[in-house]
């Protein structure tokens, strides 16, 4: 038996389980994540906490502001010392006494030392230097959190124009989709002797404009998928399919504006960033007053110089001491001055920003309560314009009514249909501004 007659005794079974497998198969390879990219709204946000580039930076303040936590820790801790060395002398040191010299060092010898020192008391200056430096470091960790709470808030709303910028794709295609539709009908009324060719012409013209916005609408969606990759810092160019989000629990969305403005103040990081600042100030006034007091330390060591001339080449010591500035020129006073300068300046600041922070919510409120209006009125107006286009349609097939009532309600239509995405997706954009403008954790409301 030859090869092509091995092949060809194959079962005749066997060919119809493969096609039966590739097709099994086949679906599944295509929907496999390495053939399908298609990115869910805390997917990416969780891409987005751990490879954005602000939130990084942010990272690496916190870590260096850690870092001065620790340098204010060690200066209330001993500081130890040792030194040693071997000197070569060109000439032997001696005295004289009378008229005999008398060796007092060797020319070439050894020595060292080992100091301890530590600060007993300098009146609260190290603690409230250690301390302020606890409340910049909180400080740092929350602007962290408002850094990666605004890095959300930006993604969300990029990912909610990708999802808006899609369906006006589809919109489009709709719209050149219903007019080339007409115009089919008009061909055909056109050959039966119906209608003139100005309804022709007239079709062809609003097909050409439809396309025009339909090339738009996809280079906006091109667009708003490259600002996405921006975010999670991709490359622009590659392909993204987003999938559409849930809805957020209505009791998140603090609809009560004096409840909304109460909750904001407490949560939102810039005002607790505002609160540690202005506590490390009274911090720092405190430091630098104790500069008016002594400042009380223990000191103590060994030392060891090699001199056979010397009665005890080591010995040990120890000090008691106390040192205080008697004059600086006035620079505490002014240091002083200073702080409680920014101190008020701080406090206006962080008023302000309380200030803005209402604006903030009272818009975002706003814009919650009008989508929601627009919503109802935008559904209703879509199922309305879809009856008119059927109504439009079907007298114009009939031959009782006009070419340019079915081009009308199409574009009603395409209106409706863009007005509804519009306000669905400006609803939700709305309800992720008020979650952000009262402090909660994006990247937890939308896990």
């Amino acid at each position: 038996m030859n090869l092509y007659e091995k092949k060809s005794a194959v079962r005749p079974g066997t060919s119809a389980i493969i096609v039966v497998l590739v097709t099994m198969i086949f679906p599944l390879v295509l929907t496999s994540p390495a053939y399908s990219d298609v990115l869910t709204l805390p997917a990416g946000l969780a891409i987005v906490m751990e490879k954005s580039r602000l939130i990084k930076m942010a990272h690496y303040g916190e870590m260096a502001s850690e870092a001065d936590t620790r340098i204010a820790r060690a200066k209330m801790l001993p500081d130890i010392s040792a030194t040693g060395g071997y000197s070569s002398l060109a000439y032997q040191p001696a005295g004289l006494f009378g008229s005999q010299m008398t060796p007092l060092s060797e020319e070439d010898f050894l020595f060292y030392s080992l100091n301890v020192q530590q600060t007993l008391y300098d009146f609260q200056r190290s603690a409230s230097r250690y301390e302020e430096s606890k409340k910049l470091l909180d400080a740092k960790k929350l602007d962290a959190m408002r850094v990666r709470n605004l890095v959300a808030i930006d993604f969300v709303l990029v990912y909610l124009d990708l999802l808006e910028s899609e369906n006006l794709v589809k919109v489009a295609e709709k719209e050149v989709e219903r007019l080339e539709s007409h115009l089919r009908d008009a061909e055909n009324l056109y050959g039966a002797g119906v209608i003139t060719k100005n309804d022709l012409l007239q079709a062809e013209v609003k097909i050409s404009d439809a396309r025009q916005r339909l090339l738009t609408a996809r280079n906006l969606r091109t667009v708003t998928a490259s600002r996405l990759n921006s975010i999670l810092v991709r490359p622009l160019n590659k392909k993204v399919q987003v999938e559409d989000i849930r809805e957020v629990s209505p009791h998140l969305i603090e609809t009560d504006r004096e409840r909304a403005w109460e909750i904001a103040e407490k949560q939102r990081p810039e005002v607790r960033i505002a609160e540690e600042i202005t506590n490390a100030l009274d911090l720092e006034k405190r430091a630098v007053k104790s500069e008016y007091y002594p400042k009380i330390f223990l000191k103590g060591g060994y030392d060891y110089t090699e001199n056979r001339y010397q009665i005890h080449e080591g010995n040990w010591f120890m000090t008691i001491g106390m040192g205080i500035n008697l004059f600086q020129g006035g620079l505490t006073r002014a240091e002083i001055s200073k702080i409680d300068s920014q101190r008020m300046r701080l406090v206006e600041e962080k008023n302000k920003l309380i200030d803005d922070i209402r604006l903030e919510v009272e818009k975002s409120l706003l814009a919650v309560k009008t989508a929601r209006d627009r919503v109802a009125v935008s559904k209703n107006a879509v199922q309305q314009a879809e009856e008119n286009l059927s109504i439009n349609r079907a007298k114009y097939e009939e031959g009782a009514g006009t070419a340019t009532d079915v081009l009308d309600a199409v574009t009603l239509l395409t209106v409706a249909e863009t007005n509804n995405y519009k306000s669905l997706y400006d609803l939700k954009k709305a309800e992720a501004a008020v979650l952000y403008a009262t402090g909660m954790e994006l990247s937890e409301v939308y896990k």
